[in-house]
This record gives structure tokens, C-alpha cells and sequence, in this order.
């Protein structure tokens, strides 16, 4: 399958989304060990479950985050202190979801705490243009191919709405091609389907195609041509599971964006970090915008987006007919001083290269250990994401539908329970602090082994009679 990256051999086909047909073990024997691991998990967990039970009282769910509800309750977080993190009942766990990318540099490091509480106090309600502002974005623009001009905002959804902005004021067109499964911010997330109605989708004229599909997706520029205004599209999917679209893929949308007058925009606000220039960097494929987020303020809210000359200068004040771009927090005074020490002191581009080759060569030992089982691992460098479903789908959209995601809740309470912390959907994003110790690399190692000791039976792939 294009784009499902080749780190394990063959899985099997029987698991379904439900969990209640998985491989060898009735689905009632699966139910019966995730509810023990809640109980347990329950019995653990008093403060927690209340101050969840409070927070409901004032915000519904109990918390202002979705993806971050747990049944029966989530987690909460007091602390954090490099490469793990405290709960309110006092247990520390390895952080293997660094705030779903945000959190590369770990809690707090020591340059990025040196430069707080002078930056806090001199210079955090500064109205005005920032010197901070001019060193980031210097940095940036030489270190992403297609970044000549840059502009900062508040989170990787607001880049990414603005370069869509962007896109259609350039070529005075409309529609706006994405793809399944795709995340661009709260506002801009894609399922299979777009019924038209969706509350929390921005109503741009979308067309929806398959991702790592090179001749369907062609097939719909081609048919679009005459109004598409631009391109969005991850060059690995995040939420969607960490598939990492092929070079032929990238590199047909570029092609393809450039005959017929579109814009092509790498949201890369995850996969910035897979090299000191992003996946455009490692594919060599430039696209036209790029936006950024997550880490790049250090902790901080910080987004970005930047490209060609000619297309953000669109956003020139100096210009009569500029696209205005306001935004209280635009110049965070702080975000842009972290950023600027992150990526000029931490995180490198010998760094981003050496951390990089440290996740593969653990997601390489992971999918040595489940190659017998339905259980494998997806992404690159850094970031990736767990699986229980045949690797050797047609599709990404196959592999997705028959994703489990019952099995990937056991793995999470066991997870938890063995001191891990990873997201509830399997994702997992290794921050600098875990790459400089390889105790906690072997804690996961470690952990997984015991899931799949104590859970075998759910996910062996049957041998043929």
C-alpha cells in the first residue's frame, strides 16, 4: 500500500473497528480485560476522576479539548519535568504524546526556563513590531525551501486558514482540494465525506480526494482545474494515523498545481520537525506556501505561514489592496524569542537529523517485536502512530476502516498503567528529552512487550492451515 511505511511484514485482515470480531479471541473476552484495566485504571485515579466530576459542573465534557476526553475519565496533569509528567494522584509516566508534537523540547529545558522570566516580565504586552519577530523568521526562511516571506499568527488551524486565504486572493478561484482523514486545525478536519452542514468546517467549496491516490487525485484536478485555487495537504497525515505520503504522490500534486495555476500548501505544522527543513526538505518537492505550528513557539501558541514572494505579498500593509492579517497575539513577544532559541540553540538541523534517526531505529525495533501480529507501527523519524489491522490493505482508507480501535484503548490503559503515556488513538511523538536517554526508550520497548505477553491472543496473526 503507497504511503503505509515499510517497517513491518505481513499482518492479518480479521480485526473490524467494533472490536468484537478480533482474530482468534471471542469479542467478549477483549471487552472483559479493557473493563478490568478501567476498573483498575478507576481505583488508581480518585483525584482525577474528581476534578473531572467538577469540571463538568462548568465546562461540558469537563475540559475545553475533545481529543483529549477519556471513558471514564481523563488524566489529569499537575506537572511536567523533561520527559515525564505527573498526574494529580501523584503517579509520574514517560510522555510519549509531547502534546501531540507541540512538546519536542520536553518540560522545561533549561535554556528555554533561562530565558522566561526575563522575557515575562520586559517584554510579554509589547505593542508594537518585535526584534524577536525579525530573528524567527529569519531562521525560518533559511530553513525551509519554499519559505522566501513569513508570517506569524496563533496556532497551526489559523496559518492554515490564512494561506488558504492566500491561495484563493492570489488566483482569484475558489475550490479547495483536501483529502480524507485529513487535520488542518478544528476548523478544517475531513472525514470521508463532506455532507455539507458540518458546524465546525470553515464552508469553503472543498473537493475531497483519496490521499496517496496519484490518479484519482490527478483525475480531480484535471476536473476542477478552471477554479482551483490551491492544494492542501499534509505530507504525512497526523491524526489520520502518521501515513507518510509517497514521493510519486508529492510530487504529481506539484507538478499538477504548477500547470494549471494552483497553489500547492504543505501544511507541515507536525512534520516541520522530520528534518531541519520539514519533509520538503527530505522529498526535495517545494511547495508554494508552508504552514507551521506546534513546536516552533517552544511551548508557546505560535503559528506561521510563508512562501513564494510574490504570494505573501499579498499581506504588505504598504500595499492599497493588502489582505489585511490583524491578531492581538500575532507578535507573542515570548513564543517568538522561545522559538527563535529552540531552533537556533536545541533543536538544529544535525540535531532534527540525529533525533529523527532515533525514532526510526525505535519504531524499527517496535515492528521487529509485533511482525507475527496484527499490531504495527506507522511514520517517520519522531512521529508514529500504532495499528491493529493488515498492513497489506489496498488502501489507506481499507486500513483505516479496519483500524481497532478497542485494541488500541487496551494498549492505552496497559500503557498508562505501566508508567507510558501516549494518546489514545496510538499516537506517539518523541521529544528531545526522551532521545537523550535511552532508559526511557527501552521503558516503552519494555512495556509493549509485556502487552503483548499478557494480550497475545488478541492479536496473533493465525497461521495458514
Amino acid at each position: 500500500m503507497q504511503g503505509l511505511d515499510a517497517r513491518t511484514s505481513k499482518t492479518s485482515k480479521d480485526n473490524d473497528r467494533s472490536g468484537q470480531a478480533i482474530l482468534r479471541s471471542p469479542g467478549v473476552q477483549l471487552d472483559v480485560a479493557l473493563s478490568r484495566l478501567k476498573n483498575d485504571y478507576g481505583a488508581r485515579n480518585p483525584e482525577s476522576a474528581a476534578l473531572y466530576e467538577a469540571s463538568c459542573e462548568f465546562m461540558p465534557g469537563g475540559n475545553t479539548r475533545s481529543n483529549l476526553h477519556v471513558n471514564p475519565f481523563p488524566l489529569t496533569l499537575a506537572s511536567g519535568d523533561g520527559a515525564t509528567c505527573r498526574d494529580a494522584d501523584g503517579h509520574e509516566y514517560i510522555d510519549f504524546i509531547g502534546n501531540y508534537s507541540a512538546a519536542l523540547y520536553g518540560h522545561g529545558h533549561p535554556k528555554l526556563q533561562a530565558a522566561m522570566p526575563h522575557m515575562s516580565i520586559q517584554h510579554q504586552t509589547l505593542c508594537g513590531p518585535s526584534t524577536h519577530e525579525h530573528a524567527l523568521s529569519s531562521v525560518l526562511c533559511s530553513r525551509f525551501p519554499s519559505i522566501q516571506s513569513i508570517r506569524f499568527c496563533h496556532s497551526g488551524t489559523e496559518a492554515n486558514l490564512m494561506a488558504i486565504a492566500a491561495a484563493k486572493a492570489f488566483t482569484g478561484r475558489s475550490t479547495i482540494l483536501v483529502f480524507k482523514r485529513a487535520y488542518h486545525g478544528g476548523v478544517l478536519a475531513f472525514g470521508d465525506e463532506i455532507k455539507g452542514s458540518e458546524p465546525n468546517l470553515v464552508p469553503y467549496k472543498y473537493v475531497l480526494a483519496d490521499y496517496n491516490d496519484v490518479a484519482g487525485s490527478r483525475s480531480l484536478i484535471v476536473e476542477n482545474a478552471h477554479d482551483l485555487a490551491a492544494i492542501l495537504v499534509e505530507p504525512m497525515l497526523g491524526s489520520g494515523g502518521c501515513y507518510l505520503g509517497s514521493y510519486e504522490f508529492l510530487l504529481m500534486l506539484r507538478e499538477e498545481t504548477h500547470r494549471v495555476g494552483a497553489i500547492l500548501v504543505f501544511d507541515e505544522v507536525m512534520t516541520s520537525r522530520l528534518s531541519g527543513g520539514g519533509i520538503q526538505l527530505r522529498y526535495g518537492i517545494t511547495p508554494d506556501l508552508t504552514t507551521l505550528g506546534k513546536y516552533i513557539g517552544a511551548g508557546m501558541p505560535l503559528g506561521a505561514f510563508g512562501g513564494k514572494s510574490d504570494v505573501m505579498a499579498l499581506f504588505d500593509p504598504r500595499l492599497p489592496s493588502s489582505i489585511v492579517h490583524p491578531g492581538t497575539f500575532n507578535i507573542n513577544p515570548l513564543a517568538l524569542r522561545l522559538g527563535y532559541i529552540g531552533l537556533t540553540e536545541i533543536y538544529t538541523p544535525d540535531v532534527a537529523e540525529h533525533h529523527n534517526m532515533f525514532g526510526d531505529n525505535l519504531s524499527s525495533r517496535l515492528n521487529a517485536m509485533t511482525r507475527q501480529t496484527c499490531m504495527w507501527f506507522s511514520g517517520l523519524g519522531s512521529l508514529m502512530n500504532v495499528h491493529f489491522c493488515d498492513k497489506q490493505a489496498g488502501t489507506i482508507r481499507e486500513s483505516l476502516d479496519n483500524d481497532s480501535d478497542v485494541l488500541k484503548e487496551l494498549l492505552y490503559f496497559h500503557l498508562l498503567e505501566a508508567g507510558i503515556y501516549i494518546s489514545k488513538r496510538g499516537f506517539i511523538t518523541l521529544s528531545l528529552a526522551i532521545g537523550n536517554d535511552h532508559k526511557f526508550e527501552d521503558a516503552l520497548i519494555s512495556a509493549v512487550q509485556s502487552f503483548l505477553d499478557k494480550y497475545l491472543s488478541f492479536i496473533v496473526v493465525p497461521r495458514a492451515s
